[in-house]
């Protein structure tokens, strides 16, 4: 999957704050995301993202 940083990647489940988006700050065998609703950075697994995207919106 064509991920790249800045992209902003819309998924199935929603964070606790009940958004769905989230910004790709960092790439590689986990992901750096920041919810875009309440702002929290967190660190996921690729291939949990992966199975997980519902949308990339560049």
């Amino acid at each position: 999957m064509d991920i790249q940083v800045g992209d902003r990647l819309e998924m199935r489940k929603p964070h606790p704050c009940g958004n769905h988006t989230f910004e790709v700050l960092r790439i590689g065998m986990d992901f750096r995301l920041r919810c875009v609703g309440c702002g929290r950075e967190f660190l996921a697994p690729r291939l949990k993202i992966e199975k997980h995207i519902k949308a990339v919106h560049r």
